[in-house]
């Protein structure tokens, strides 16, 4: 589905050119979870950037069905953190979630798409009000809508959830799960929060050094559905979690390490 052969950015800085990412390898499978972790200023958001088309590679390829990215692919929407600055305030929840679309479908097939798209995130009941109006989780779950109403082939998400407490994240994290099991979307999810990519993925990423690029890359074969006492509680959850820690330069002591 995406494939970056090579990719090297570098940035323009204050003191001059930054190489940001060096020679990153990656492939994305179709309906694949990924989470990039990293350590801060690491080059995460540069590389979702660069995936979706919105940051141009310095050398090496990026490839999204085998077609060289040039500029932002079909299919590929990006989700960011910003939830607040993404939503237009005058807009009912319903008209945000039509953005996308009501340009280019007919009447009938738009309302049949954004019905959907809230159905999915729980909103269905909220179409009439307006963001300003809702919580943060929820002003985030229109955004996800907004997005699935394209019905996209590729989401790719920059810490939806960073700005979020820790019991609406838990939220939006199963509800993202359910989506992508209804969708069959590929996912590509940049967070630095070890458990929130644990829990979520189909493989997590470790973006390392300077310029980065991939120290890591683990598969997380965890069952589905995943449950966020039951998963994490499992030894192989524990274990996984440790090795991610491991790589982001964390040591993970012994005793802990016996005890999971």
């Amino acid at each position: 589905m995406i494939l970056c052969e090579d990719l090297s950015v570098t940035l323009p800085g204050a003191d001059g050119p930054v190489d940001v990412l060096r020679d990153v390898r990656l492939s994305v499978e179709k309906a694949e979870f990924v989470s990039v972790l990293g350590t801060s200023g690491s080059g995460k958001t540069t590389l979702l950037r660069a995936l979706g088309g919105l940051l141009p590679a310095t050398s090496g390829t990026v490839r999204c069905d085998d077609a060289v990215v040039s500029g932002p692919p079909e299919g590929v929407v990006t989700v960011f953190q910003d939830y607040a600055h993404s939503l237009l305030p005058w807009r009912t929840v319903r008209r945000n979630v039509a953005l996308g679309v009501e340009s280019t479908l007919p009447k009938a097939e738009r309302d049949e798409r954004v019905d959907e798209a809230l159905a999915m995130v729980g909103l269905s009941d909220r179409a009439s009000e307006y963001p300003w109006r809702l919580s943060g989780g929820m002003q985030q779950r229109v955004q996800i809508a907004r997005a699935l109403a394209i019905r996209p082939r590729v989401l790719l998400m920059d810490e939806p959830f960073g700005a979020l407490d820790a019991m609406t994240k838990a939220s939006l994290q199963d509800q993202l799960q359910q989506v992508q099991e209804l969708t069959g979307t590929t996912i590509v999810f940049v967070t630095h929060d070890v458990e929130e990519a644990v829990y979520l993925s189909d493989r997590v990423v470790v973006l390392r050094g300077s310029p980065a690029s991939i120290g890591l890359s683990l598969a997380v074969p965890l069952p589905r559905p995943r449950n966020q006492i039951t998963t994490k509680e499992r030894a192989d959850y524990l274990e996984l979690r440790h090795e991610v820690y491991e790589a982001l330069g964390h040591r993970v002591p012994v005793a802990e390490r016996s005890h999971g």
